[in-house]
């Protein structure tokens, strides 16, 4: 707590020279409520301005945006897998902004604005990999699963917990890591192999690590920085990743076009972008590697160095018609198959 409050008063003083505004920038939410909760405090606390949050998931968030466009209520959506936030800027929901803050950002977040056109940018990135129940799979006698391939095997048949790709960018994330690792028609028979060990699909992407955490599954398929705040609170957590290579998030931000809030909207935009602002994260127990390269990196957050990655496409499996198509083969391919 001493460490929110020192970074609280230090951004009080950042923003000191903001004068009060009864302004507003109504902001959709798609990182954890803690990480919401504290910018939005922080942020009205610095520059009077208020955020009206609404904590929504990425897939949730595209729809609002989609059902809204003739008439739209939000001016920022924070956060999220960066799949629905390309779809977004392909469907023309949000508005295209070259921030003069992009020659401070890693290349992985200066390629996602430039591949929508300019209308999102990463603000954090985490690798894709399994949690898994130490005591759990003590208890049950099995071995770590260390590589995808690990995954099949029939003694993890119903203790394997991934979210349901139709909802959970998490997820979508994985099929798209899948198919640019095996080629298509063999990470579908993958899919349909692993889908026999599946004790059950999530709605959430961070349903399957909790799960882990609280002992009611040994293995989850989940991002790696969503297990430390779970040992955090004392449960006997641990993630690997996979041997034969994984891909990773970009958690974007886009300002929706015709926003009634535009001025406003930037002024946040350019402050979420910020070493200062990308600090809350870590202070929210959310261990994402933070997009600015000036920002301080906890201890907690995975090493991409120490981490095989895949070179993913997020420009061709970001697309609309890529996402509906492979998540519309899964539904048929492998939902449908008995467990």
């Amino acid at each position: 707590m001493k460490k929110i409050f020192a970074m609280t008063a230090a951004a009080a003083l950042l923003g000191a020279t903001g004068a009060a505004s009864a302004q507003t920038v109504n902001v959709i939410c798609s990182v954890q409520a803690e990480w919401c909760n504290m910018i939005a405090t922080v942020y009205a606390r610095t520059t009077g301005v208020k955020l009206n949050m609404s904590l929504k998931g990425s897939g949730e968030a595209l729809a609002q945006l989609i059902a809204e466009k003739e008439n739209p209520k939000t001016d920022v959506w924070f956060g999220g897998t960066g799949d629905p936030h390309l779809q977004a800027a392909e469907s023309g929901l949000t508005l295209e902004y070259k921030s003069p803050s992009l020659p401070q950002l890693y290349p992985w977040a200066q390629q996602q604005a430039q591949q929508s056109g300019w209308k999102t940018v990463g603000i954090y990135s985490g690798p894709l990999g399994f949690g898994y129940n130490t005591e759990l799979l003590q208890k049950k006698k099995l071995a770590v699963p260390r590589s995808w391939a690990d995954l099949l095997k029939p003694e993890y048949k119903g203790d394997i917990q991934v979210a349901n790709p139709a909802s959970s960018g998490t997820a979508y994330t994985m099929i798209a890591t899948l198919v640019q690792l095996m080629g298509e028609d063999k990470a579908f028979e993958y899919l349909k192999g692993l889908h026999k060990n599946v004790g059950q699909y999530t709605r959430s992407g961070t349903g399957p690590i909790k799960a882990v955490a609280r002992g009611e599954t040994a293995v989850s398929i989940s991002f790696v920085h969503d297990a430390p705040q779970e040992r955090m609170q004392g449960f006997p957590v641990q993630t690997v990743t996979p041997s034969e290579g994984t891909g990773a998030e970009i958690g974007s931000m886009s300002i929706v076009k015709g926003a009634r809030n535009l001025a406003e909207a930037k002024k946040f935009y350019e402050w979420a972008l910020t070493p200062q602002a990308q600090t809350f994260g870590a202070a929210a127990k959310q261990f994402q590697l933070p997009s600015n390269k000036a920002t301080p990196v906890d201890a907690n957050v995975p090493d991409f160095k120490k981490i095989k990655m895949i070179d993913y496409d997020y420009a061709k499996y970001g697309a609309s018609a890529e996402r509906k198509r492979l998540i519309a083969r899964w539904e048929k391919d492998v939902n449908s198959l008995p467990r």
